[in-house]
């Protein structure tokens, strides 16, 4: 019964093999871009959405609840955002393919399979990742990685003001074998929100065993149904 409105990242568009052919339209890209880009489909809406991100997008939904948008907000497998000191040493792992040169955060990188499946599908056999690398695997921007990686420095796009009394209801939702986003970091990013002055709501869900793959692999639908109930039940 809603309407869905999923938006790629500025200059993601074409197919997969068009994108794995030529990622000049994304090799620049910075976290910026895409927040603004973002903030500005949501302001031309007729009224605030949920609005609901995986990964990086769990980081970005964190800022644009912060920039005033949105009714809810569900971050899935977040990035943290400035003030999250916990790296745990599987996210080091996962981004150092790309963090490993610093000519990568100017152009878009991809991953071998192994490193994708350690990093995305560590709960799949080699087999299975295999098959969702194929179909969905794309060189991502250098830029952005390197952005979450440095969160913590100086003019740094992915801040928010955890005192912020009029954000919109927040739901991190972890998954328990994530690799690249761990418990451990959605946890710590939660405790930011509920040690500030702000009453706004911040809740915080776990799913055991589940990757950073979790809207894909099997089971996704109870992850999906749980977003959607909270959200509805939350919406300001």
């Amino acid at each position: 019964g809603h309407r869905v409105l999923a938006p790629a990242w500025p200059g993601m568009v074409g197919s997969i093999d068009e994108l794995r052919r030529d990622t000049s339209g994304i090799d620049r890209l910075t976290v910026t871009e895409i927040l603004d880009h973002y903030e500005q489909i949501i302001r031309e809406l007729d009224s605030p959405p949920i609005i609901m991100g995986h990964s990086f997008g769990g980081g970005f939904t964190q800022v644009l609840l912060d920039r005033g948008l949105g009714a809810a907000g569900v971050a899935i497998d977040a990035a943290t955002v400035k003030g999250v000191w916990k790296l745990p040493l599987s996210t080091i792992k996962s981004g150092w393919p790309v963090l490993k040169n610093p000519r990568n955060r100017h152009r878009a990188v991809g991953l071998s399979p192994t490193q994708f499946h350690y990093a995305f599908t560590n709960t799949l056999s080699e087999d299975e990742s295999a098959k969702v690398y194929e179909r969905c695997h794309i060189p991502g921007p250098g830029g952005v990685l390197f952005a979450g990686a440095t969160v913590n420095l100086p003019g740094t796009a992915l801040r928010v003001d955890f005192d912020k009394p009029d954000r919109a209801p927040l739901l991190f939702i972890a998954g328990g074998a994530d690799h690249i986003v761990p418990p451990a970091a959605n946890r710590s990013n939660v405790k930011l929100y509920r040690k500030s002055k702000s009453e706004a709501i911040v809740d915080y869900k776990e799913f055991p065993g589940r990757s950073h793959y979790t809207l894909g692999q099997d089971g996704w639908e109870e992850v999906a149904d749980y977003a959607i109930d909270w959200a509805e039940k939350n919406a300001a």
